[in-house]
């Protein structure tokens, strides 16, 4: 009976991880007419998982495909191209770069030797190529050889504007800066007719947004604010499910104003990090989102560490 029920539990065990294995990498959903998500996974970095952990977008045009974010590699760029061929039929033409995290941005050489634009503003090219080698090294552990002979390339005409009004293949799309959020000069891409916003690492659902030593809690929490003011219908975030307003709210700008807000203050007093990091390390609110317990305490050391040393 015993050997039974173990066959039994390694066959159930088994057939889990065989569903799991033939998940698609990248989910599509269907957003207005010709306009799609592609939502990826809200875990790691991962050889299986080709980097691709957030999400990107598509949009179909009469003369070829916009893809928003390019992957983290030539691996990722590959699959990220086959997906849109299945949307819409047609190849990529035109890439835009929401941001510099190497998610957003290391497969844009594989699009630019197919024959893609890479398009992004100045702001985020210029962190691009501050970081992108280093970048490239820290996939290395987990992405191992699918990072072999990655360089990074970035807009060669990036945009000076803040915020630019584009028309790839005849239809409207809006790439705007509000202000240094997860890493300086991201940006987002957004749709007026459609009232649909690709937000990039602006918003975080269902997981915990990362406060990085690149980012700045205070003009991210700014920057979200004037991203939800377009009154988005739908969002495609950066991380998580396509959601509406009221649920990036609750995930990233409560989550946000709860950390600067008691940074800030916690830094006028100097009360040091450590005392910080007590105070704030009950978080109730936020323990739902997927990474809390990895990653709140760091959140709240760097916010406190930038309000301190007045940055």
């Amino acid at each position: 009976m015993m050997k039974k029920r173990l066959f039994s539990l390694f066959g159930a065990l088994l057939l889990s991880t065989q569903a799991a294995l033939a998940e698609p990498l990248l989910k599509a959903e269907k957003l207005a007419d010709g306009v799609f998500g592609l939502i990826g996974s809200t875990a790691g970095r991962l050889h299986e998982n080709l980097g691709l952990n957030a999400n990107y977008g598509v949009i179909d045009t009469p003369d070829g495909a916009i893809l928003i974010d390019s992957g983290a590699s030539a691996s990722a760029a590959k699959l990220l191209s086959d997906e849109v061929k299945k949307l819409t039929g047609k190849p990529v033409r035109w890439v835009i770069n929401t941001g510099s995290q190497d998610h957003r941005w290391l497969g844009n050489a594989y699009f630019a030797a197919h024959g893609a634009e890479i398009i992004a503003l100045e702001r985020t090219v210029a962190t691009q190529r501050r970081l992108g080698l280093g970048q490239i090294e820290a996939l290395r552990p987990a992405l191992r050889e699918q990072v072999d002979g990655l360089e990074p390339m970035s807009a060669e005409r990036p945009q000076a504007a803040d915020q630019v009004a584009l028309q790839p293949g005849g239809r409207r799309i809006e790439l705007r800066y509000f202000a240094d959020a997860h890493f300086a000069g991201d940006s987002v891409v957004w749709l007026p007719k459609e009232k649909i916003l690709f937000s990039g690492d602006h918003i975080y659902v269902d997981r915990l947004l990362g406060i990085l030593p690149e980012s700045n809690s205070e003009t991210w929490l700014a920057a979200f604010r004037q991203a939800i003011a377009l009154q988005p219908q739908h969002i495609v975030p950066g991380h998580g499910r396509v959601c509406d307003s009221a649920r990036a709210q609750r995930d990233t700008g409560d989550y946000l104003a709860f950390v600067v807000k008691g940074t800030e203050k916690l830094a006028a007093d100097m009360a040091g990090v450590d005392v910080a990091v007590k105070g704030l390390g009950a978080a109730p609110e936020f323990e739902h989102l997927l990474n809390f317990s990895d990653l709140h305490k760091g959140n709240v050391s760097r916010a406190y560490l930038r309000f301190e040393s007045g940055q």
